[in-house]
Order: structure tokens, then sequence, then C-alpha cells
């Protein structure tokens, strides 16, 4: 998984651009935190007004002063507080908006990604990236333009009137903000980073979780809950030390800025006060002045309160990126056209693999042509390379060397979408989404009939056992098809390939994993779905592929025997060892 660190400025930059679709929205909000604003920054003006009004003639100030001072105090408040409604309402819609468009960026990156990255990357940590990560961005794209534009008018704003008041007191106080922001920039990287670690863990623990609950039967039939708990406290505890990490540097930063704030009463206090006694100010522009520097360390505070959620949507944005930043390793190709339906030969020229992430060469030189219509078979031991020669073909990884050819075309000329169309796979581990044995099915083929998918399922010898479940069609298959046997599961897969009727078919270990009786029941269903199609069969019961046009031999040193069944056991080498090894242990 990319670990890579960005700087702040790196990551504001790209994360400005999820504002465009926003701007008017943005605009709106920023004109409303202004006019939020001028209540704070005029109220001190009107009691500064009526303080030396009162101290100068006390005649002068009279009720009419006092109710046009309050009218207008009024008129700002409600002004301010509709402001505030649409700030509170409109901006964070808008935040979550943002929040939604990176979490549908991010989930279409991560389906690009390529088997290499999954291969790599636990699951809890990209959820954990995709969902809490980004919950952060909501609050932080609303609030990050409010605050520090805020924060931007009071200070300037501020500034102006306390110089116009005293020039040499304003300098003394505002000496302090540049020593004040060091630190909290020191103290804010700190956090940042104990943040980050705070994430990763986070994903750590999901991950944790998600593997002990979705292996629940392995835990309990070798009683290992105890194991499985004292892990799970390990790295709970671990996440709890790098929580107090966090919360050590955020009290060292809240600290700090209230020693700051405290420093700069002080200076109010001393320097106005003797300003005071020389004559240099009034008492009216003291109380203002006080009140400012009040406003201004309020605002301070704000920025320091929003700093945790300021490096929460920091961080967050840093793990977004980093899945944005991940290599999309397979790519259609300049140029790549939608492939026609092919006839179904498939050439490998002298092809060479080995995985991108480990460098192990699985087998260099390869060559192989399989006739279109052809039913190939392809044995060997285990890491012989069976498995990944067929991920090749829809490419799930790319070759290192060499080419693979389908109809005389070199794969990679065609778009991954329409070379993956005319490929079906059925697996050994089958997978079914959560939800309905209809809509599993339909997966082969989303726009097909519900007719056209009872069809399919016919043909796959599904139909009888689903019509007896309890909602038939309807019937909820659970998390990964857990609610259903291993062959039914199977034959549901077979009937969504069936539906998705591709010409050449990859039929990888697809019943190895089952009983006798299903295994009877589903190698018909594969035998009528290989019917007219070129069709590849990785088997480890051998008895499976008899009848194959042709069967391979395939270890680490290539392909070392071929022909059909009878050819290969008067040969008496490693097929006619494993059929033989097979039949003695039935």
């Amino acid at each position: 998984m990319n670990t890579q660190e960005y700087r702040t400025s790196e990551l504001l930059r790209r994360f400005v651009p999820y504002y465009k679709n926003h701007k008017a929205v943005l605009l709106t909000d920023l004109f409303c935190a202004a006019l939020t604003t001028i209540c704070e920054l005029v109220l001190p003006m009107i009691i500064r007004q009526i303080t030396n009004t009162g101290l100068q003639d006390a005649a002068n100030l009279t009720v009419a002063l006092i109710g046009r001072m309050s009218l207008l105090y009024l008129v700002l408040k409600v002004v301010e507080c509709l402001a505030n409604y649409y700030m509170a309402d409109a901006g964070h819609v808008m935040g979550a908006k943002m929040e939604t468009d990176m979490r549908r960026d991010a989930y279409q990156h991560l389906q690009q990604l390529s088997n290499t990255y999954y291969n790599n990357t636990k699951v809890g940590q990209i959820m954990g990236r995709i969902t809490n990560d980004l919950f952060d961005v909501t609050e932080f794209a609303h609030h990050c333009p409010e605050e520090f534009f805020i924060a931007g008018i009071k200070a300037l704003v501020a500034f102006v009137i306390l110089a116009t008041v005293s020039l040499p007191l304003t300098l003394m106080v505002f000496a302090i903000v540049p020593v004040m922001a060091f630190v909290c920039i020191k103290l804010n990287r700190r956090s940042r980073r104990a943040f980050a670690k705070q994430r990763v863990q986070i994903g750590e623990l999901n991950a944790s979780i998600e593997d002990s609950l979705l292996g629940q039967k392995v835990v309990k039939a070798f009683t290992n809950e105890e194991m499985e708990c004292a892990k799970f406290e390990t790295g709970n505890q671990r996440f709890l030390e790098i929580k107090k990490e966090t919360y050590k540097y955020m009290a060292a930063f809240s600290t700090s800025t209230r020693a700051f704030d405290g420093l700069m009463y002080l200076v109010v206090i001393v320097a106005g006060g003797l300003f005071l006694n020389k004559g240099m100010i009034t008492a009216g522009d003291l109380v203002a002045y006080t009140m400012y520097v009040s406003t201004l360390i309020a605002t301070i505070r704000r920025i320091i309160e929003f700093a945790e959620q300021f490096q929460r949507g920091m961080t967050g944005i840093e793990r977004f990126l980093q899945i944005m930043d991940a290599d999309i390793e397979i790519f259609d190709e300049p140029g790549a056209t939608n492939m026609p339906k092919p006839q179904g030969e498939i050439t490998f020229e002298h092809v060479s693999f080995e995985y991108p992430d480990d460098h192990n060469r699985v087998f260099r030189n390869l060559n192989l042509v399989v006739r279109p219509g052809e039913k190939l078979a392809i044995v060997g031991p285990s890491g012989g390379g069976k498995t990944t020669l067929c991920n090749l073909i829809p490419r799930f990884y790319d070759v290192t060397g060499g080419t693979i050819r389908i109809d005389g075309t070199d794969i990679k000329k065609y778009t991954l979408k329409s070379l993956r169309g005319n490929v079906g796979i059925v697996q050994q581990d089958v997978y079914l989404f959560s939800g309905t044995v209809m809509e599993n099915i339909l997966y082969g083929f989303p726009s097909a009939s519900r007719e056209e998918a009872i069809e399919a399922a016919k043909k796959a010898g599904a139909h009888e056992f689903i019509c007896e479940l309890k909602d038939g069609y309807d019937t909820y298959v659970g998390e990964h098809g857990v609610k259903l046997s291993g062959g039914q599961k199977q034959r549901i897969s077979i009937a969504r390939v069936f539906l998705k009727n591709p010409p050449i078919m990859i039929l990888d270990e697809a019943t190895s994993a089952l009983d006798n009786e299903s295994e009877f029941a589903i190698a018909k269903s594969l035998s009528v779905l290989s019917e007219g199609r070129t069709t590849i069969t990785i088997a480890h019961r051998l008895s499976s592929i008899k009848n194959s046009d042709r069967i391979l031999v395939l270890t680490e040193n290539g392909i070392v025997e071929e022909g059909n069944h009878d050819e290969l056991m008067e040969l008496r080498g490693i097929y006619h060892e494993f059929y033989t090894m097979a039949n003695r242990i039935k």
C-alpha cells in the first residue's frame, strides 16, 4: 500500500479542485462568514462611543443615542443569525457533497487497480480510507475556508482599529502573534503525524476484526477464541497508546496557546494601564481595546480548537490521496478498440511472467496455441503457473515478456471491458454478493430479463434447488452466500456465466472442492457450458478432463507433456503418475 507522506501545501493544492462544483455555495458561505463578524467588530465601537460620551459629558448620553446604538446592534445581530443559519446548513451540505465526490473518485480508482494492489493491501485499511477517513473531510471542507477567512478579517480589522487607538500598544500585542504561530505550527506537525499513525492503526484493527469474524468457523473449530481475543487486545492497546500520544500533543498545543493569550492580556493590563495613566488613551478607548483583544484572542482560540479538526481533515485527505496515487498497472492502451466476437483462437508467443511485487518468476518463453472451440485442460503440480497462465488472458496481470493474441491480435489492442466481456471464468472459490439468488445470476448480464436468468439457471442445473428455497429466486443468500452449500453456490456461479454467454471459457478447478454428487451434477453443467466455446480447464481431479481434446502438463519448467488422455497415459510420464496416484487414492 502507498504510504507516501505529503506536504500540507500539496494536500491543499490537490483538495481545492473539489470546490469547483460548489463555487456559488462557497462564495455565499464566505460572504455569510464575513457578515457574522460584523456584530463582534462593531460592538466594541458601540461600547467605546457610549463610554466616552458618558465620561466626557453625561448630558450627551441621551436615550435617543442609546436607542440608535441598540437598534444598530439588533439589526446586525439578526443579520448574523441568518448568515449563521446558512453557514450551518448549506455549508455543511457542501462539505458532505465534496466528501461524496471524493469517495466516488476513490471507489472508481479502486476498481481500476490490479490484483497486485489487493494482494498487498488489507481490505480493512481500504475500508477505513474511503469511509471513516473521509467523514472528517465534510467538516474540514466546510470549516477550513470559513475559519481562516473569519480569522483573517477579524485580525486585519482589529489591527487597523487598534492601531488608530494606540499604535505602540497594538504593536506590543501583535508582536506575540508570530511567536505563537511558530510554536503552534511545530506542535501541529507532530499532532498530524500522531493522527496519521492513529488512522493506520484503526485500519489494522478493522482488518484484524474482519479477518477474525469472517473466519469464525475456523476459530471455533480450533477453539482459538482466547488467542483471537489476545490478538485483538494487542491491537486495541496499541491504538490506545497512539491516542495517548495524540492527546499529549493536543494538551501541549492547548496549554501553549493559553499561555500566549494570557501574555497578550498581561501586555494590555500593564501597558494599557500605563498609557491611561499618562493620558495617552481614554477610558473608553481602553475598554474598546480590551474587547478587541478579547475578540482577537477568541479568534485565535477558535482556530486552535479547529486545529484538531484541521489535522483530522488533512490526514483524511492524505490517506485519500494515497489511494488516488496508487498506480493503475493494467489499463487500456492508447488506441485500444472494442473486441469483435472472437472465434476463440488463443496464442501465447514467447510469454514470460513474474509477479510485479516480489518478482517471483512463474514461467519464461512459453509458447502455446489454443484452437477455436478446443477443450484444453491444464494439469500439473501446485505452483507450476496454471492459474497464472489463465489470469493473463483477461489481463488480470500483464505479461512481462512476449505476447498473447486472440484470433491473431494482441490482447493489449483491445479495451479491457470488451476483452473481459468475451471471457467467462468459473473459479473454485465462488464469490456471491450479498443479495438474492436472482441478483447474483443477473450479475453476469445485468440487462438480461428474469426469464433469461431462469433459463441460464436451468442450463446450469440450478433451477430445481432454487425453486426449493424459501423464496425461490428471491431468496437472500447471505454475506458471501453463506446460506447456500458449496455445490449450490457453484451452480449459481455457472448460471451467471451461462447468462454472460462468452465465447472463451476458463474453468479454474471449478469442482475440486465439491463432494462426488455435486461434482457429477456440476460436471454435466460445465460440459453443456463448454459446447461451442474455446474452453481452458484447470483440474485437480483428472477424471473430469479425460474427454478433453488436449491436455497439457505445466510445471515450473514450462509445458513438459502434451496430448489427449490416452496419449499421455501411453507416455507414462507425469500425467500417468498423477492419474495412477488419483485412482489409487480412490
